[in-house]
C-alpha cells in the first residue's frame, strides 16, 4: 500500500514537471516573460482548479454513497454556468473590486444553487436521495432558464457564453493564483480533517451515527465546503467535467477504498491530471489551442465506459 502511495505520489510530481515544459522550446527576447508570467501561472491555476474538482468529487461520491456523483450533483456547476450566462447577455463586461463581473456572476450562481442544496441536507428530515434528487432538480432548473436566456440573446453574446462554458486555463501574471490560492488551500484543509468522519461515513449512516459521528452536521459541512471550492473554481475556469469524476476512481483502483489515503491521494492526482491535460491541450494541434474542458470531456467519456466495465 506504502508503495503504491508513493507511485501515484511520485507520478503527480511527474505530470506537473512536464506540464510547465511542454510546448514549443523557449527562445529569444520573450522568452523569460512566456514562461513565468503564461506558462508557470497557468500550471499554478490548473493544479489548485484540478485539485479541488477532484477532492470535491472524492467527498461527493462519499457523501452521497453514489460512484457517479460528481462537482455537478448539487448544481454547482449549472448555477455558474447560469451566473456567467446572465453577466455575458446583459452585456456586463466591466470589473466590480478588481474582479470581473462575469467572474463573480459566476461565483454567485454557484453558490445560490449549493448552498440551496445545502439547505435541503441541513434540514435533518430529508435522506440522502432526497439531498440528491434536490441537487438534481435545482440542476435542470438552472439549466432551463440557461436555455432561455440563449434564446432571447444576441449571437455574439451567445458564442461568448458558449465559449465560456467550454473551460478554459489561460492566464497572464498571477491574480488567478492569488484568488484561488486562500479559497482552495481552506476549503481543501476542512475536508481532509473531516476523513476519519467520512472514512465511517462511507460504512454507513448508522455505523457512522453509532461511532459518534453527526451525520446531518458532517453532510452540511462537506457540500458547504466542496461547493465553495468548486465555485471558485469554476468561476475563474469555466466548467471542467470528468476530472471530479474519474480522477477518484483512477486514484481507488491504485491505493483502495481508504478514504484517508483516498482525499490527499485524490488531491494531487487531480492537480496533476488536469496540468497536464492543459499542456496536451495547447500542443495537440499546432498553432492553435483547445480549450481544456473539451480534452477533459474527450479523455473523461471512454475513461469511464472502461472504469464501469472493469467494475463489473
Amino acid at each position: 500500500m506504502t508503495r503504491r502511495i508513493a507511485l501515484v505520489v511520485l507520478a503527480s510530481l511527474l505530470a506537473l514537471g512536464l506540464s510547465v515544459f511542454a510546448g514549443p522550446p523557449l527562445t529569444g527576447p520573450h522568452a523569460e516573460f512566456v514562461f513565468f508570467e503564461l506558462r508557470v501561472p497557468r500550471l499554478f491555476v490548473g493544479a489548485l482548479v484540478g485539485a479541488a474538482l477532484s477532492l470535491s468529487g472524492a467527498c461527493f461520491q462519499i457523501v452521497f454513497n453514489n460512484p457517479l456523483a460528481t462537482p455537478s450533483t448539487v448544481g454547482t456547476l449549472a448555477g455558474a454556468t447560469l451566473g456567467a450566462l446572465l453577466a455575458v447577455v446583459f452585456g456586463v463586461d466591466s470589473e466590480l473590486a478588481g474582479l470581473p463581473v462575469t467572474t463573480l456572476a459566476a461565483f454567485t450562481g454557484a453558490l445560490v444553487t449549493s448552498l440551496s442544496v445545502a439547505a435541503v441536507a441541513q434540514s435533518g428530515r430529508a435522506r440522502i436521495e432526497d439531498v440528491l434528487l434536490a441537487g438534481i432538480a435545482v440542476s435542470l432548473a438552472a439549466s432551463a432558464i440557461a436555455t432561455g436566456v440563449q434564446y432571447v440573446a444576441d449571437s455574439q453574446a451567445t458564442f461568448a457564453a458558449s465559449r465560456w462554458a467550454l473551460g478554459q486555463l489561460p492566464q497572464v501574471g498571477y491574480r488567478g493564483v492569488t484568488l484561488l490560492t486562500p479559497i482552495v488551500v481552506v476549503t481543501s484543509a476542512v475536508l481532509l480533517s473531516r476523513s476519519r468522519a467520512l472514512a465511517s461515513l462511507a460504512l454507513g449512516d448508522d455505523l457512522a451515527a453509532s461511532q459518534g459521528v453527526d451525520v446531518p452536521r458532517l453532510r452540511l459541512i462537506v457540500l458547504g465546503a466542496a461547493s465553495l471550492a468548486v465555485a471558485a473554481a469554476v468561476a475563474w475556469c469555466g466548467p471542467i467535467a470528468f476530472v471530479g469524476l474519474i480522477v477518484p476512481h483512477v486514484v481507488r483502483l491504485a491505493v483502495g477504498p481508504g478514504v484517508r489515503a483516498l482525499l490527499p491521494l485524490s488531491l494531487c492526482a487531480g492537480a496533476a491530471f488536469l496540468s497536464l491535460c492543459d499542456a496536451l491541450a495547447r500542443t495537440l494541434v499546432p498553432g492553435r489551442e483547445l480549450p481544456v474542458g473539451v480534452l477533459t470531456a474527450a479523455l473523461g467519456a471512454p475513461a469511464l465506459v472502461v472504469l464501469i466495465a472493469r467494475r463489473r
